[in-house]
């Protein structure tokens, strides 16, 4: 054969020999390899492949096709079709700006409110811009409070009983899109209200055995959150405790005698605060007074000579005539309750009448208990002061130490009465509060 003819074989038969392996064959071990070197292709350079000699042709295997060398012979799969796979891109949306959550105390709806519960809104993924608390009967706006930061809104008000409001707000969010927000609510309607009476009054300077005095108008079912809704500041500080006298009647004292010139301030903070039973309180109440120098008045029955020391040292002395042993006056603190320049001792009412009975007008009376013994002047007595007693349990002193003792004894002075035939002031006859051990006063508290 001539060159060209041996050339041409040779094409034809590196071209049969790729038919048979695309087909999945592969040539015997008595086959030839095809060895012209102008027919040879070079592999793909992998980490497993080796470069080929000169002599070698390969070939790639499709994907999916096996080979079995152990028989000698050759086996193939058609391999599986596969999906082209689209290259995944980055999205370059943003995701969407959250919109400004609105939280309102209290919740939409309802009802039942106290009319001094703090209302509030507040903001999360954004701003308050404005916020409005409108009363739904009449029209009125409650002035509230924005935070620096515009992230709540409060305010404490006396809403009234028996209101429905309407609390509109609205925020922005990041981006500064707007929504509106409204919630509606609903204060209390009591069953019933009480109202209460402070004494000392306001401005008021007082002795220092004097009594802090709360009185309801309505019995009070729950004690603890009437007397919590009680404050007492003193300055300087000084220790003390409440005590219940009867459902309506609470005191507070301090464990000892006022420090004089010790400032008080007393907050009765009972509006929109239930007491009990749908009883809610109709008002508050708040007053301070000063307390005075220390004016105690001691009276020994077996001297029957009254003792007067203004903090602490003696400043007068005066006789007395005391009550008889039938009229006997009470032992113990007695606390300065009133005052009057001329005022008509009745008996009756401390309930004697006939036999005895009196109805008589005196001049500077003064109170020192509710079962009517005052300090008064009584110049009819004059003979038996200092040496007898012949009352009917009032301190009998003459006209003279009489006005001394009106003008000089305030409210919360003290008068201390012993060794008499009659028993002990009761302490909760007038402000019988020192009556009591400080153990025993508080326990009385709620």
């Amino acid at each position: 054969m001539t060159g060209r003819r041996m050339r041409l074989m040779g094409i034809a038969a590196a071209a049969l020999a790729c038919v048979l392996v695309a087909a999945g064959c592969s040539p015997s071990s008595g086959q030839a390899d095809v060895t012209d070197p102008a027919f040879v292709t070079t592999p793909a350079t992998t980490a497993a492949a080796s470069t080929p000699s000169s002599s070698q042709v390969t070939v790639t295997v499709p994907a999916g096709t096996t080979s079995d060398t152990a028989s000698g012979g050759s086996t193939s799969t058609t391999p599986e079709p596969t999906t082209p796979t689209t290259p995944s891109t980055s999205s370059s949306t943003p995701p969407p700006v959250p919109a400004a959550k609105v939280t309102t105390t209290p919740a939409t709806g309802s009802k039942g409110i106290s009319p001094v519960a703090p209302i509030s809104v507040k903001v999360a993924e954004g701003t308050l811009q404005k916020v409005s608390l409108k009363n739904s009967q009449t029209g009125v706006t409650v002035e509230g409070k924005m935070a620096a930061d515009k992230l709540s809104w409060t305010v404490t008000p006396e809403l009234g009983y028996g209101k429905n409001y309407t609390l509109t707000s609205t925020a922005v969010n990041a981006e500064g899109k707007a929504s509106t927000h409204e919630t509606t609510f609903a204060t209390i309607t009591p069953d019933n209200q009480t109202d209460a009476s402070t004494f000392p009054r306001d401005g008021w300077k007082v002795g220092v055995g004097q009594p802090v005095s709360v009185v309801f108008d309505e019995p009070i079912t729950d004690k603890k959150a009437a007397q919590d809704a009680i404050t007492i500041s003193t300055n300087p500080k000084q220790e003390g405790a409440f005590r219940w006298f009867s459902d309506s009647e609470v005191h507070w004292r301090p464990k000892v005698y006022w420090k004089p010139g010790t400032k008080v301030s007393v907050k009765v903070d009972i509006y929109g605060k239930d007491l009990g039973g749908g009883l809610y309180g109709m008002q508050d109440e708040a007053f301070s007074f000063t307390v005075g120098d220390s004016m105690i008045a001691e009276i020994d029955d077996n001297s029957k000579i009254m003792v007067i020391k203004k903090n602490g040292a003696v400043i007068k002395e005066m006789p007395v005539s005391l009550g008889s042993n039938t009229y006997p006056t009470y032992n113990g603190v007695h606390v300065v309750a009133e005052s009057y320049e001329e005022k008509i001792m009745d008996s009756s009412t401390w309930g004697l009448t006939g036999t005895g009975a009196y109805r008589t007008r005196v001049e500077w009376a003064v109170r020192i208990s509710s079962t009517g013994e005052f300090v008064h002047a009584a110049p009819w007595s004059v003979w038996a002061q200092g040496s007898e007693n012949v009352s009917h349990g009032c301190v009998n002193v003459s006209t003279e130490n009489a006005k001394w003792f009106y003008d000089n004894f305030t409210f919360g002075d003290i008068v201390d009465i012993k060794n008499t035939v009659g028993t002990d002031l009761q302490s909760w006859d007038g402000y019988g509060d020192w009556q009591l051990s400080w153990d025993v006063y508080r326990q009385g508290s709620a």
